[in-house]
């Protein structure tokens, strides 16, 4: 990135850690503006190129709460909403355009020996992500702060495999599914490690439309597994590839958004801009 997409990175970051912190105080553009010292109309127009949406609506979406009216018997999703009044919430469900192979039982077993992995840090706007792939596709999104610290998580889980620090377009392509409109509709493939029960998990996730959630019950019942609620909860909680495979869309049955591998702050911060993006 240039000197100056950089710095208009770390002021965007700073402004949703403000906005995380203090979305019940429904602080006001110049309260925000003032965080990153730009003027208003300034801070306004690079936040909504970087995140796709007004501070103003993604503050309006940032509600735990949000997630408790998504399940709510008497009102309609907000998918349900774009889709009857004609907007492009279905052209926007990227998640249907994933295909996923699962690793051979030799490659799972041998922890990735002999297996070619590149990977590459990347800057998005719910922070920084470790991106890694094989000839075969996305084998890892992870967020992270600290370089040192994913770079031991993609080797852990790979212990055996050849890692190489190299972008590559697949990459990119990842990369497309974090901006607010990706314009892509072309499958992006993920070569992943899992067990057949995480497979179906995962599998299961990525039918949970943009705009919807659901609970980890409701996951269970759909793989024909009703009493697996808690061996589901764990294969969520073992997603490899963060945000492409939606985890952040499972709450509990109570309507809390529960833990999340990345921290909840940035669990309700994609859910606020999937909500905010399908409300446009």
């Amino acid at each position: 990135m240039e000197k100056q997409e950089v710095l208009d990175y770390q002021r965007i970051e700073k402004a949703i850690e403000y906005i995380r912190k203090h979305f019940r105080e429904q602080p006001t553009l110049d309260d925000i503006a003032e965080q990153v010292h730009l003027s208003p109309a300034h801070f306004q127009r690079l936040f909504t190129n970087w995140a796709g949406v007004s501070p103003k609506k993604f503050i309006q979406f940032l509600s735990l709460e949000y997630a408790k009216n998504l399940l709510g018997e008497q009102k309609l999703s907000l998918f349900d909403t774009a889709e009857k009044t004609g907007l492009s919430g279905t052209g926007r469900l990227h998640d249907l355009f994933l295909n996923i192979e699962g690793m051979t039982p030799g490659e799972y077993r041998k922890g990735g020996l002999n297996l070619e992995i590149h990977y590459e840090f990347y800057d998005s706007v719910f922070g920084k992500v470790l991106i890694a792939s094989t000839d075969k596709g996305i084998c890892q999104v992870l967020f992270t702060e600290d370089e040192e610290k994913a770079l031991a998580k993609l080797q852990g889980s790979f212990p055996k495999a050849m890692l190489e620090k190299k972008a590559e377009p697949i990459h990119l392509e990842a990369l497309r599914r974090f901006q607010a409109d990706p314009n892509s509709e072309e499958p992006l493939a993920l070569h992943l490690k899992g067990t057949p029960f995480q497979l179906k998990v995962w599998q299961a996730l990525l039918r949970i439309p943009e705009g919807r959630v659901k609970t980890y019950g409701q996951i269970a019942a759909e793989i024909e597994m009703p009493k697996a609620s808690r061996a589901v909860g764990t294969a969520i909680g073992s997603n490899p590839v963060g945000f492409l495979i939606p985890c952040h869309r499972v709450i509990q049955s109570s309507g809390a958004l529960g833990g999340y591998r990345w921290g909840v702050n940035r669990k309700s911060a994609i859910l606020g801009w999937e909500a905010s993006r399908l409300s446009e």
